[in-house]
């Protein structure tokens, strides 16, 4: 392994669709989907959402009453699957927490408790006491919650880029390595179910009132949800001696084409440039790559402009699907929960169908299938694509193999 390759040591998410690896494979594995008819709190939108119930039960200790928010405690949960905080301790023992980074992905932060905020407002119009949370009303509360759950040092930013912001983590952490800024790097995103997402996307006209179906020629929406995902970088020279998944970021690509506030640019150009860049890093063509996660949310226009751009750009032979059916539209969280399911891919061999697809829209020059299929995978992509035009592109392959 060289200097340059960036090796992901460990990762785990938690989701609708499970609590950590272990869950999230078997409902993978049995197409057993996550998404619920709304039942959150508040709430009466007729929808279907992805929603993490052991939010609800999770308590902070006193030491960190001061951190509550949906938003955190999500991080939490997910912080404690697996063993993501085994390997890091191991990391922390051989760097120092000082040389270890944070990157986090969020789009909504902790929106949720600034709206239970003003709910709570006293006869002054005045936030009570416990609500006064600099660190939590603050768009890069993620990023500070889990340096202090973890005792982590080290740089530490938010990136706030809507749904390709946890993708773009892995490119900033990469970065970070490779300039020798740090040692290791905590990659990570989060975002949790709150009124401003759910009304807010309903405003723009864009909730299904039934289970999400991407690609599908009668999709007609999407349906949201909330995720947290995790994953430990090191420079390839450093991975020696660490157990490891042999699985390495070889491309990624990030680009911003500002067509539209919300909509995606008609022919994709944002999103075909972000391909062409992650392809061009990895060194390898589109007929090399053997799966893409695509963003897959299930809207007309994403879907049709996704679909035909990947399409055009890659061979029938590459093998593609959406999650999205499992887990909702999870914003912030969509770029790692949906690189760790193609990070699980690319490891077992099974690649995802896309849940709830009866036949593919025959205006989207693409081919696939609800139903899971098994294949030798060496290169796997994946695609998230964000309001404003914020693109990502990520490419995983294991490592030993030349592209």
């Amino acid at each position: 392994m060289s200097r340059d390759q960036i090796m992901i040591v460990d990762y785990d998410a938690t989701c609708a669709a499970g609590a950590g690896m272990d869950e999230i494979r078997a409902a993978l594995a049995d197409q057993r989907s996550g998404l619920r008819a709304n039942d959150f709190p508040g709430c009466d939108l007729p929808t279907w959402i992805g929603r993490v119930a052991a939010i609800d039960e999770y308590v902070f200790t006193p030491v960190l009453a001061q951190w509550q928010s949906r938003n955190n405690a999500l991080i939490a949960l997910g912080l404690q699957q697996g063993s993501l905080q085994q390997s890091l301790a191991k990391l922390v023992e051989r760097f120092g927490s000082a040389r270890i980074g944070v990157v986090m992905g969020s789009s909504t932060s902790s929106i949720d408790r600034s709206e239970e905020a003003y709910r709570h407002l006293d006869g002054l119009g005045q936030l009570p006491p416990q609500f006064l949370q600099e660190q939590v009303l603050n768009p890069h509360a993620p990023g500070l919650f889990v340096a202090e759950l973890l005792g982590l040092d080290g740089p530490n930013m938010t990136v706030n880029t809507a749904c390709s912001s946890s993708a773009k983590v892995f490119a900033t952490a990469a970065r970070w390595l490779r300039t020798d800024i740090v040692d290791a790097v905590l990659v990570g995103g989060a975002d949790t179910l709150c009124q401003s997402v759910l009304y807010g996307f309903h405003s723009l006209q864009l909730v299904s009132e039934s289970p999400c179906r991407p690609f599908d020629g009668a999709r007609d929406g999407i349906n949201l949800g909330e995720a947290a995902g995790f994953a430990l970088l090191v420079r390839g020279d450093d991975a020696q001696g660490i157990e490891h998944t042999g699985i390495h970021l070889s491309g990624y690509g990030e680009s911003s084409d500002a067509h539209h506030m919300s909509h995606p640019h008609p022919e994709g150009e944002g999103a075909r440039l972000a391909i062409e860049q992650a392809l061009e890093q990895a060194g390898l063509a589109p007929a090399q790559i053997d799966y893409i996660n695509l963003h897959g949310t299930a809207s007309r226009a994403n879907d049709h402009i996704e679909g035909n751009l990947v399409g055009t750009m890659f061979p029938a032979s590459t093998l593609v699907s959406s999650t999205k059916g499992w887990t909702g539209h999870t914003l912030g969280a969509a770029g790692i929960l949906e690189s760790i399911f193609a990070l699980e891919a690319l490891s077992s061999g099974v690649v995802p169908g896309t849940l709830n697809l009866a036949k593919v829209d025959p205006e989207i020059a693409i081919k696939m299938t609800a139903a899971n299929q098994t294949a030798d995978l060496t290169h796997v992509m994946s695609n998230s694509f964000g309001f404003g035009g914020n693109n990502a592109c990520l490419i995983f392959s294991r490592i030993g193999v030349q592209a």
